[in-house]
């Protein structure tokens, strides 16, 4: 899906499986030599994954306002990594998991998500990615404490691939 939203072209049909149909949120991960060249995701379990993960492999290529556009000539080597992800549920900061519990906090009109593997890639530890959740929701470190932050956490299944032309 991401090389025909790359090279403009028609994405191969959906599998017929029937667990991708069930509504699931997803993330796709772009990452070219190792380094992060996009992320995008849809977190409400809203829609069929098979539905969701192909609009978010098409997004992740030209809609992450952190990178430009994937270009065709970064296609090959470029790891492709989707990351499925479990209902979110309500979590005390006690209770989280650092690299198995990916992390959601809102605070008032703030919010802000990180993968389980950014815990394990960065090495931190809980205080870490608890406060590196509050600094990508736009919060102060420390704002995991608030008793108005409501904090949830998911766990993701992942799957990765390396494009080959």
């Amino acid at each position: 899906m991401v090389v025909a939203a790359v090279r403009r072209a028609d994405a191969p049909p959906p599998p017929a499986d029937a667990e991708l149909h069930e509504p699931r949120g997803v993330f796709v991960s772009l990452h070219v030599r190792g380094r992060l060249r996009g992320c995008l995701g849809h977190i409400e379990a809203d829609r069929p994954l098979v539905t969701a993960t192909a609009t978010m492999a098409e997004a992740v290529t030209h809609e992450d306002p952190r990178f430009p556009p994937v270009r065709p000539d970064e296609l090959d080597g470029m790891e492709v990594e989707v990351s499925v992800l479990s209902p979110l549920r309500p979590v005390t900061p006690e209770k989280v998991v650092a690299g198995r519990d990916g992390l959601m906090l809102r605070r008032g009109r703030y919010a802000g998500l990180l993968l389980p593997q950014v815990a394990t890639e960065y090495r931190m530890d809980r205080e870490a990615f608890l406060d590196a959740l509050c600094q990508k929701a736009m919060l102060p470190p420390g704002a995991w404490r608030d008793p108005a932050a409501d904090l949830r956490s998911f766990t993701v299944q992942r799957a990765s691939a390396t494009v080959r032309r």
